[in-house]
């Protein structure tokens, strides 16, 4: 059985806080946004921490159906408020009932609650930090609009922020552009929870992993698929993750309309352990998105030991700088692609040096570690707050 992977400890880093990680959604929905919350609130709550999730009570893939307004998820104390307005920017003032006995509240992803929290920061007084996500750039849609918000009402907020926390090269250099001292924690990766988890021999069988939302071009995948099973039908395609921009019944069809039916299989809402079922029957990862905020998806794949073939966007760009088993290709044209899946499966059939990732190169994102760097920037945002009123660390009920 493969160690796990553990560098810092995080319990060295700084002593115990009562942390408030805010986000616009999180368990049970699953996708990199809610897997990064999570697993930093994992290593938190190992470190002796009182870790307080607040979010949304819907989500906005079922938004007729209500969560509890609290509950316990894996000892993090999650408290869901409700919201009006539109999912992109869905309006929640109740946040602010539930941020007393922090030490410093940590917001995810630049939405409401980014605004708002900053724009509150003289009432409530509490150090904030945020980490970009990507910001709201994942996809060109409304880009003048989203460009104009970014250069007004971001650059105001973001500079009440005691750290702006960017997660990757690219956010930073988005970011620096409205606000000075970004500095760049990119995210960590579950690197325990697929390890190993692909096929033991090279096969022609492909995963894909994440929401199945616009940026993510499922459609490309589906259409390098059928450019594959034209040359050799043994190909297959294992599409998991959740609806999103895409419903299930809209990849259905267009599934059917590719004539891939025999080579192209959807997994809709599988938990972590049948997730690495289907990487067992798999040696490659494939993702045609056009925006990554950082890639955890791919990280996740390689510590399974898959190889990666992907779209050339700035954060797989910047990820296959340093990991040469990362292969990338326009997935905007299909022949192409499928010719990049052919060659990356061939590589490693012949056993080609560094086909695939090293546990070794795959360390630097182990979350003990990055959860150690938020620690400083936890600590740096506290000392830049001297004077604020102390505040003591609670208990949530019903957890010992």
């Amino acid at each position: 059985m493969n160690a796990p992977f553990r560098s810092r400890d995080l319990a060295n880093a700084v002593a115990p806080l009562s942390v408030v990680h805010v986000v616009r959604q999180y368990r049970p929905n699953r996708g990199g946004l809610e897997d990064v919350v999570a697993n930093l609130a994992r290593e938190q709550l190992r470190a002796g921490w009182y870790v307080r999730v607040v979010t949304l009570d819907r989500l906005f893939r079922k938004l007729d159906e209500r969560l509890p307004e609290r509950e316990i998820i894996g000892g993090v104390d999650v408290r869901r408020i409700p919201f009006r307005g539109s999912t992109r920017y869905p309006l929640a003032p109740a946040v602010f009932r539930h941020l007393d006995g922090a030490d410093v509240v940590h917001v995810h992803a630049v939405d409401f609650f980014f605004d708002a929290l900053a724009l509150a920061k003289p009432f409530h007084r509490l150090p904030l930090v945020a980490t970009t996500h990507g910001g709201f750039f994942h996809t060109g849609d409304f880009s003048a609009l989203k460009k104009l918000w970014f250069d007004g009402p971001t650059r105001l907020t973001s500079n009440l922020y005691d750290r702006i926390v960017a997660c990757s090269p690219s956010d930073a250099h988005a970011f620096s552009a409205v606000v000075s001292g970004v500095e760049v924690i990119e995210n960590g990766a579950d690197l325990d929870k697929f390890a190993g988890a692909s096929s033991a021999a090279p096969v022609k069988r492909m995963a894909s992993l994440g929401r199945f939302s616009k940026n993510k071009h499922p459609e490309r995948l589906i259409a390098m698929t059928k450019a594959l099973a034209a040359r050799d039908p043994d190909w297959r395609l294992d599409l998991v993750g959740a609806a999103s921009d895409w419903t299930v019944e809209q990849l259905r069809e267009e599934i059917a309309r590719a004539g891939v039916e025999q080579n192209v299989r959807l997994h809709v809402g599988l938990d972590d352990r049948g997730v690495a079922d289907v990487l067992r029957a798999a040696s490659l990862f494939v993702s045609a998105s056009d925006y990554e905020g950082f890639g955890v998806a791919l990280i996740e794949a390689m510590s399974a030991g898959l190889k990666p073939v992907v779209h050339p966007n700035e954060a797989f760009q910047t990820l296959a700088a340093r990991h040469p088993s990362v292969a990338l290709v326009d997935f905007s044209d299909a022949s192409a692609a499928a010719s990049a899946v052919v060659s990356a499966h061939a590589a490693l059939v012949e056993g080609a040096p560094g086909a695939k990732p090293s546990r070794e190169e795959l360390a630097v994102y182990s979350w003990p570690q990055v959860a150690a760097k938020y620690a400083d920037a936890y600590r740096a945002a506290i000392a830049g707050r001297k004077g604020a009123p102390s505040r003591a660390i609670a208990t949530p009920e019903g957890v010992s």
